[in-house]
């Protein structure tokens, strides 16, 4: 018997999986728990609308996040900082500033976790890269100024 998983089932399949079971483990273990609906044609026309909505919705992400990556890829990002004596600087410059720097100057708005940089101590330029979707990635450089 064909039927449409509400839940993951272990040794079985995860939610939204079309699998094949016996008629009695769906009858008297699946059905009853509410784990699993059997695969009519509503159901199916259901589960292939589900799919169809999910492959929309991840288009739309990737295409916002290669419009995004495209304005700020190869650009120079300049963040000023104080520094005490021999140009060191007081802290460092963290993602969280590139951050909020990106977003003031391209209106983007990116998570501070998502941004790989090295440790920021002194004035210069540094590369940086920041993942904006799943194959999505952006490199631009920091440019570090003194005040």
């Amino acid at each position: 018997m064909k039927v449409i998983l509400q839940q993951d089932v272990k040794s079985l399949g995860k939610k939204g999986e079309l699998v094949n079971t016996s008629d009695g483990y769906a009858r008297n273990y699946l059905f009853p728990r509410n784990l699993a609906i059997e695969a009519n044609s509503q159901a199916m026309t259901e589960l292939k609308n589900r799919e169809d909505s999910k492959k929309h919705k991840i288009a739309v992400e990737t295409k916002a996040a290669q419009e995004a990556a495209d304005k700020i890829n190869g650009r120079a990002i300049k963040i000023k900082a104080k520094a005490g004596q021999g140009g060191r600087l007081f802290g460092s410059v963290t993602s969280k500033e590139i951050a909020e720097c990106i977003k003031k100057e391209y209106s983007i708005d990116i998570d501070r976790r998502k941004i790989t940089v090295p440790d920021i101590k002194a004035f210069g330029s540094y590369s940086a890269t920041v993942k904006l979707y799943q194959g999505v990635t952006a490199d631009f450089t920091v440019m570090v100024t003194e005040e």
